[in-house]
Parts: C-alpha cells; sequence; structure tokens
C-alpha cells in the first residue's frame, strides 16, 4: 500500500452545524446560507456525514465514525484541523487559530486510537495557543508521506514556530510558500489548493505569488514521479483541490465533492484515473463553511493492533 493513502479515516458528525461567524474573517472559501433554517442546516450536515461514511465504508475504507453533541463547536466536522496520525504510531494534537474551536480536540479519539491502533507517543502543539502560536494540522499542511515535505501557504493559521516544531519532532521538510487568490486574499489553509497523491498532485500553481517558488514546488512534486495536475483559480474556488487520496478494497481511490469533481476537466480526470477511482461525495451543505471532503477527513496512518487492548491499558 501507497503511504500516502490511508486505509482508514476519523469523521465527525455534527449535530449542530453551522458556518462559524469565527472563521469567516479569513475563509472566503464561506457561505452564509442566508435564509435557511439552522435547524435545516444543521440536519442536512449530519445527512452528508453520514452518507459519506457509508460510501467510504462501501468502497473498503475503515470509517471510525464519532458524533459531536457539542453546540458551541460549528466546525467539529473538520477534525483534521486538530489531529494527525503518523507511520510509527505518532499522534500530533494542534494549536487552533479561532478559540470556539479549541474545544474540538477530544481526548475519547485519541483513547479510541490507542485502543484500536499502535500509538507510541501524543505530541500535543495546544499549548502554544497561550502565545497567539497556531498550525491547523492538515489543513494548514499537506504532507507528502513519502518525500518528508509538509508544503504550506503561509497564513496566520500555519506560524512558523510551530510549523518548525513540527518538522523537527516528525521528520518533515518545511516548503512554505505565498499563496493569494485572484483578489489578493491570502488562501487560508494549503489543503484547499494541493492535494499529494501517491501519483500525482492537484495543486493551484497560479496561486503561488513567487514564480521560482512555484518551480521549486513542482520539482519537488515531480521528482516522485508524480504528474502535476494544474488547477485554475476556478476550480479552486469550488475545492478541486480539497480532496484525499484513501486506500479501499480494490486500491486507491480519490475522495472529493461532487462539486469538485463536476470543475475538473476530462484530461484531468484522465489523469487521476490512471491510479485512482474517483469516488464524489455529495457534501454541499458542509462546504458553506469554506471546506470539502479533504477538511471533513483524518486519515489514520498507524498499523492496527492484532488484539485490542482493554480501555484501561490503552490509557
Amino acid at each position: 500500500m501507497s503511504v500516502q493513502a490511508p486505509s482508514a479515516v476519523l469523521l465527525i458528525r455534527p449535530r449542530f452545524f453551522t458556518p462559524n461567524p469565527e472563521t469567516a474573517l479569513d475563509n472566503v472559501f464561506q457561505t452564509h446560507a442566508v435564509g435557511e433554517d439552522a435547524d435545516a442546516v444543521a440536519a442536512a450536515a449530519y445527512a452528508e456525514v453520514s452518507e459519506a461514511a457509508a460510501m467510504l465504508e462501501a468502497h473498503g475504507v475503515t470509517v471510525h465514525l464519532f458524533d459531536d453533541d457539542g453546540p458551541g463547536r460549528p466546525d467539529s466536522v473538520f477534525p483534521n484541523n486538530w489531529i494527525s496520525t503518523h507511520a510509527g504510531g505518532h499522534v500530533a494534537l494542534y494549536p487552533m487559530h479561532t478559540p470556539n474551536r479549541r474545544t474540538e480536540r477530544r481526548g475519547d479519539i485519541v483513547e479510541m486510537l490507542k485502543h484500536s491502533y499502535r500509538v507510541q507517543d501524543v505530541v500535543d502543539y495546544s499549548g502554544l495557543e497561550l502565545d497567539d502560536v497556531f498550525l491547523e494540522g492538515t489543513g494548514a499542511m499537506v504532507l507528502d508521506h513519502g518525500a518528508r515535505i509538509a508544503y504550506v501557504a503561509r497564513s496566520r493559521r500555519a506560524d512558523p514556530i510551530a510549523l518548525e516544531r513540527f518538522c523537527t519532532n516528525f521528520g518533515y521538510e518545511p516548503m512554505a510558500f505565498d499563496a493569494v487568490d485572484e483578489t489578493g486574499t491570502a488562501i487560508y489553509h494549503t489543503n484547499v489548493m494541493m492535494c499529494v497523491a501517491t501519483d500525482f498532485a492537484l495543486v493551484g500553481l497560479r496561486l503561488i505569488t513567487s514564480a521560482a517558488r512555484r518551480a521549486q514546488v513542482v520539482e519537488r512534486l515531480s521528482a516522485q514521479d508524480r504528474e502535476v495536475i494544474d488547477l485554475d483559480p476556478e476550480q479552486i474556488r469550488n475545492f478541486a483541490g480539497n480532496a484525499i487520496e484513501l486506500h479501499g478494497k480494490t486500491g486507491r481511490i480519490l475522495a472529493l465533492s461532487e462539486r469538485a469533481l463536476a470543475n475538473l476537466t476530462k484530461p484531468q480526470r484522465r489523469i487521476i484515473e490512471r491510479s485512482c477511482e474517483i469516488v464524489p461525495l455529495s457534501v454541499p451543505t458542509i462546504e458553506l463553511a469554506g471546506g470539502s471532503v479533504r477538511c471533513m477527513v483524518a486519515g489514520i496512518h498507524l498499523d492496527r493492533r492484532s488484539v485490542l487492548l482493554s480501555p484501561a491499558a490503552a490509557g
């Protein structure tokens, strides 16, 4: 199996989903559901996660589905921002920029991982929040697990101090760059403009402001015999870069939203389909919050335990 494509994932199914007003200041991908009933929006998001989990399971991906009943966590559907897992049994917990997102970190999920997978250590960076230092997980970083490179679009959600600590602890080389949309607004999370898969990469190259850095990104991605698929700004706006490669029962799949797939060209799809089955998920309500399928999925890059621990032993 490819180290880039995990066969298990974590999903959070929220009861009180809504576009987060505290994150709207720098997330231009957000759209408020004007005139929509709040309960109806929340119910639609709950159903979309349920259907996404069922679709991934049908393709052979192991899904750990947790419910969130907390009314004060509107973005809890995006767990990849606060937790990541890594080969060798390592788990990282991240400092979150927005105060109402900091309670999304859940001890019961960490304990599930310890119970079901081989976890050697948990590195908790959340204390950096006290110093206004933030690094929002695999939203802020797009990780090439094979080449050990962390691609990062600079923003206040990706502090260089935290990035350096993560890369030192986990053995990644940081590759940071400035990226902006057509209005000059900084891209808030790298994973809305970039997806690194085993044999291809989706990336909004034109959003990277430095031509020299853009060339370096292409060079590093291509060094792993990947084909680089350049996404235009409109495709980025429609979440075409917010995808994740997973390993299912018949091989690798690329999970992305129906909206994202509709904005890929036929030649781009053909490149993807050389190595992956495309699995579109219907998440239009969740996309109102400024994130799509990649934001929803926290990949589990850990080895399963052959014999599960008791809860006491796992703790």
